[in-house]
């Protein structure tokens, strides 16, 4: 039975805070009267996911940091020492770098969910373009925090991104000789990444999470019919197609977030380098700026955007080959933020697109995969050939869609959620 004293004496104290800060009401419109649609599936799992991993990559980082010494004599010691002194420093390292490849994992699986059901499209062109802020913000802090190990290929794969800045006409020596904050990469270098890493940029992340979470609880989450269920509401103002998203939704993500964790803790204590492809082998060497290792690439989650910069061999409008590559790697980046003005279906979701979509969805998916896969090998003239291939189709998705998404037929979208 219920003690009426101690539940009078909650109501008090929940008054005495409501009075001073909003936390009821926060409460209700972002969890238990935040009203979404009641036919959420499987892909809509990554987005809560993203979240848990940003809380590991968070605090296993700031415990990292207890240990960790940003300078080029004892980085690479540091490191060692968390993984062989330090009371389960192994496994909050592990937890961090595996961390790092989950978290790439997740929100591609997130962005593809966007493509799939067209949560880009009006009203929520802001909420896609918070969310690729934040992917660019990832992009960032994963390649600062990758130079921190001051390992081989940390070293190296550093020195040929940041070298891509000299391309750039008139300005780009100077501009890479800024980045490293010297003429080579040095303890220099280490030390403003590690600021970057710790604190900078994580404090971006945190504010475009914030900012990206307010814009979709003011229009609202897509469904895979892409249906605005406010349009259709009961005598009491609730949609009649959708649910509380707690509890309903926070226990279904909890249900996602264990098998999620079986796994990352399957990785952890079993595959924490990932096959080479989350810790690779050169990285356990210390950084030796007079020794190169046999192949330099970037970890495999920036490895479709470093396909896509290798696969331009050729000079257009007087532009140099290196320089080029460099413009159609940002392009690829860029383009994902003008997604909501290119896409002109009178629908969101695929299920009523046309064939012409589904197909181009298909290939620019496996497109990408392949460039991931290209990235990671070395060059060869069939790979090359191929990756120009892939190059072609990921940009004809974005570049033809304003045609073939305005041209195709589209199936008849019902007036309420079909589940």
């Amino acid at each position: 039975m219920a003690n009426p004293k101690k539940a009078k004496a909650e109501r008090g104290f929940m008054r005495w805070v409501d009075d001073r800060f909003p936390a009821t009401q926060m409460w209700q419109e972002h969890l238990s009267e935040y009203y979404a649609p009641k036919n959420f599936n499987f892909w809509y799992f990554f987005g809560s996911l993203a979240l848990l991993v940003l809380v590991n990559q968070i605090l296993t980082g700031v415990w990292l940091t207890m240990s960790f010494n940003p300078s080029a004599e004892g980085a690479f010691a540091s490191v060692e020492y968390i993984m062989r002194d330090v009371e389960y420093g192994w496994l909050i390292r592990y937890m961090h770098s595996t961390g790092a490849s989950a978290f790439f994992l997740v929100v591609y699986l997130h962005m593809f969910r966007g493509l799939l059901y067209g949560s880009y499209k009006a009203p929520r062109e802001l909420v896609w373009i918070f969310g690729m802020a934040i992917y660019l913000a990832l992009m960032a802090e994963a390649f600062m925090g990758y130079l921190l190990p001051w390992g081989q290929m940390s070293y190296w794969g550093a020195q040929v991104i940041i070298s891509l800045f000299s391309a750039i006409p008139g300005i780009g020596p100077d501009l890479a000789q800024w980045v490293r904050g010297d003429y080579l990469i040095s303890g220099i270098t280490l030390n403003r990444f590690f600021a970057l890493h710790v604190v900078a940029l994580p404090i971006v992340i945190l504010a475009l999470v914030v900012l990206h979470i307010i814009a979709l609880h003011e229009v609202g989450s897509n469904n895979p019919d892409g249906i605005d269920i406010k349009a259709k509401k009961d005598e009491t103002g609730k949609p009649l197609d959708g649910i509380p998203f707690h509890p309903y939704y926070t226990v279904k993500d909890i249900v996602g977030v264990a098998v999620f964790l079986f796994v990352f803790c399957a990785v952890i204590f079993y595959f924490p380098e990932g096959g080479g492809y989350f810790l690779e082998k050169p990285n356990f060497e210390p950084a030796n700026p007079l020794k190169t290792p046999d192949h330099i690439a970037p970890v495999w989650y920036f490895t479709p955007f470093y396909a896509i910069l290798r696969a331009i061999t050729f000079s257009l409008f007087g532009l140099d080959a290196k320089f080029l590559g460099v413009i159609f790697m940002g392009a690829a980046i860029a383009v994902l933020f003008v997604l909501p003005w290119l896409d002109r279906s009178p629908v969101r979701s695929m299920r009523y697109k046309g064939w012409i979509s589904k197909v181009m969805l298909v290939l620019f998916a496996i497109s990408f995969v392949i460039l991931g896969v290209l990235g990671v090998l070395p060059p060869t003239g069939a790979r090359t050939l191929l990756a120009q291939v892939c190059t072609v189709i990921y940009f004809a998705f974005f570049v033809l869609m304003p045609i073939y998404t305005r041209l195709e037929k589209t199936k008849p979208v019902p007036e309420r959620v079909t589940g």
